[in-house]
């Protein structure tokens, strides 16, 4: 028998707001919004204070629904390295 395919399937608004309230809890961060996505199969995207933050995307397998929050930091967005103290 062939494994089961996964599908992805357009978040509905409730889908949204309940994965929008668990991530402001347990981040820590009431400004975290998501934006749903134009067409089914698309990802939305994730804001922090009006900035992109990453995309989120529905996967549904054998009946089980989970969401993937990608998160892609750029180097140039990255601080400074600390300095290295020389012993």
């Amino acid at each position: 028998m062939p494994p089961a395919k996964s599908s992805v399937v357009r978040m509905s608004d409730t889908e949204i707001a309940r994965v929008q309230m668990y991530l402001r809890k347990t981040l820590g961060n009431q400004k975290i919004v998501i934006e749903p996505p134009a067409k089914a199969g698309q990802s939305a995207e994730v804001t922090v204070d009006g900035e992109f933050f990453g995309t989120l995307n529905r996967d549904e397998d054998e009946g089980e629904v989970s969401y993937a929050l990608n998160v892609v930091i750029l180097e140039e967005d990255l601080p400074e390295p600390p300095a290295i103290p020389r012993r």
